[in-house]
């Protein structure tokens, strides 16, 4: 028969693991609270004990929970502070460029000018009118040839139908409705080459050039961040030279100078842009003038032949046999 514990053995663990050995309480010191319910007064080794124990845990700290709202508090004001001064700054800057640009335009303030670039900008600008015309133009080529396409195929369709159908007449409507078979697929091979043409003349005009007037507009803006920050040097630089002054000048010295490298940095990257634009541009249209001209000319001149190996030599890809739909850019 297995017998209970003994309790003279027992000792009560209070408090977590690891805890100190004070931890552990004697079976002894149970008997002295219950001597104390009976009115026996224990001794003060044990009060003191059972007054030491770790389960007594003392109040929690609160240095450590202010110190988040204390540490949140001061990131949101540094962010603030932050914003203040960006827009501080932006605000200053908006200013100056606009009292030089309303100077510039009313014939008060002076404006640098850099004479042989403002002439080639003046150039692309124009040059991306005329382009965008000779885009505009191909696309209406490109439906109103791709809408004659369909009816010649819709009308040999119903020659051969007819031919069928008609014994007196088979003969005339079969050699009409071949005629207007090879006519169909003639101009379905210039409807590629039409189209290789005008998907080319869209990247050069709205990717190549349009990424180089970006470039400049950036250009215009530094040049009139610049001229209004060099204006406002030259403002701070009439009048008594005391500490204030200096501070001052020193001040618009280095925006002065900063805003100019911008503005030099800039101008380099417009030049470089547009010599590498004029030098794509020419080799681009010569392919394409070259594959308009010749494709143009084998189709009216109806030499299957000479307008199919054109397309080979300019790696022009026809639609697949019997696809009826537009392409995308028939479609715009």
């Amino acid at each position: 028969m297995v017998s209970g514990p003994n309790l003279n053995e027992t000792s009560i663990v209070s408090g977590g693991y690891g805890g100190a050995a004070e931890g552990i309480i004697p079976t002894s010191s149970i008997k002295d609270i219950r001597s104390k319910s009976r009115g026996i007064t224990p001794s003060n080794s044990a009060a003191s004990r059972i007054a030491n124990q770790p389960g007594h845990y003392p109040a929690p700290s609160m240095h450590h929970s202010n110190s988040n709202p204390m540490m949140s508090e001061e990131a949101t004001r540094g962010v603030a502070v932050e914003k203040f001064d960006s827009v501080k700054k932006w605000s200053i800057n908006t200013y100056k460029c606009t009292k030089q640009m309303f100077s510039e335009r009313f014939g008060r303030g002076t404006k640098t000018v850099d004479m042989e670039l403002e002439a080639q900008i003046d150039v692309l600008r124009e040059t991306k009118l005329k382009y965008e015309c000779i885009l505009r133009l191909a696309r209406d080529l490109t439906n109103h040839f791709y809408n004659m396409v369909q009816t010649q195929q819709a009308l040999g369709d119903t020659f051969a139908d007819l031919s069928q159908k008609s014994p007196e007449l088979q003969d005339e409507f079969g050699y009409n409705a071949e005629t207007q078979r090879l006519l169909c697929k003639n101009g379905e091979t210039l409807l590629g080459a039409i189209n290789f043409f005008v998907s080319s003349i869209n990247t050069l005009v709205n990717k190549t050039m349009e990424d180089t007037l970006m470039t400049i507009k950036m250009y215009e803006n530094a040049r009139l961040e610049f001229d209004a920050y060099r204006t406002d040097l030259e403002e701070v630089s009439v009048g008594p030279r005391d500490a204030a002054a200096m501070m001052r000048i020193e001040i618009a010295q280095q925006q002065y100078q900063v805003q100019k490298d911008k503005y030099e940095r800039l101008r380099s990257d417009v030049t470089i842009k547009l010599k590498f634009l004029d030098e794509n541009k020419v080799k681009v249209m010569h392919k394409q003038l070259l594959l308009f001209h010749n494709a143009i000319s084998a189709y009216f001149a109806g030499n299957q032949q000479q307008l199919e190996q054109t397309l080979r030599q300019f790696n022009v890809k026809l639609k697949p046999p019997g696809s009826d739909k537009p392409s995308w850019l028939e479609e715009q």
